[in-house]
């Protein structure tokens, strides 16, 4: 993670201008994106610049926003994570905000309780950098002929006439898209594939069980390999796009590191 924090670090610096400078980073569950950012905004506030982290997962639903969702749209809903789970228009307020040089609030979801977390953290403007990090932070709607076919048993079982893969695939189109407008510049963190996710986002589980132990709200190892069902056509779909528009794509090997 090393390599690619230096590499990010480098572009920064010949990206960023006078005013508040927002980095999309994008990268699979699991793939260091959040070490990543944290290691960034570590480094940037040891230059004497002001930085900040925010995850799209802090802009998550509430689990009973989430479950209403489910009832209104489609059951697949209930479940946090693909585009349609989030509050995009408290995340384009907050964008714009920063981008004006504002005191924020930057809202925390906590994963344990499946719920926002009672208290954000406050963020004194204007802000140098905000990074901006997420599994989809700039992801683009995939043609509607390309839904057609299900990518998986979730889609072909629990999705059979695609009123799940086509709301978020209008969400991407719409309010998604106004959201990742505010990005000044995009870093995608590549895994050589989706197979690998699956083992990277155990490996997650595995450290917030131990963060939040027994009675925190976790997953076992087989929930996890139906939970990111969800999120494989999405991932798939960015990991074949967006190397053709992200500012800077850095290609991982199955351990994170970069390849040659």
């Amino acid at each position: 993670m090393t390599a690619s924090l230096d590499a990010v670090e480098q572009v920064l610096d010949g990206w960023r201008g006078d005013r508040p400078f927002i980095l999309g980073v994008c990268g699979a569950q699991g793939s260091g994106k959040s070490t990543l950012a944290e290691g960034l905004a570590a480094r940037l506030k040891a230059r004497g610049l002001r930085a900040a982290t925010l995850s799209i997962d802090d802009l998550y639903l509430s689990r009973a926003e989430r479950t209403r969702l489910g009832q209104v749209v489609h059951p697949l809903f209930a479940t946090r994570g693909v585009p349609g789970t989030h509050d995009t228009e408290a995340g384009i307020h907050l964008l714009d905000q920063i981008r004006e040089g504002r005191d924020v609030v930057l809202p925390r979801f906590d994963k344990a309780r499946d719920d926002p977390a009672p208290a954000g953290t406050p963020v004194e403007g204007p802000l140098d950098v905000l990074v901006f990090e997420g599994w989809c932070v700039g992801a683009r709607a995939q043609d509607d002929a390309a839904l057609t076919a299900p990518i998986n048993a979730l889609e072909a079982e629990r999705d059979p006439d695609l009123v799940w893969r086509r709301f978020v695939n209008l969400a991407l189109a719409t309010d998604y898209a106004e959201l990742f407008a505010r990005i000044d510049r995009l870093v995608l963190l590549a895994a050589p594939g989706f197979e690998v996710v699956r083992g990277w986002r155990i490996q997650q589980e595995h450290d917030l069980r131990a963060r939040v132990g027994e009675g925190g709200r976790t997953m076992t190892d087989a929930e996890i390999g139906t939970f990111i069902q969800h999120y494989e056509r999405l991932t798939r779909h960015i990991l074949s796009d967006m190397p053709t528009y992200a500012d800077l794509t850095l290609r991982l090997d199955a351990r994170r590191g970069l390849t040659p």
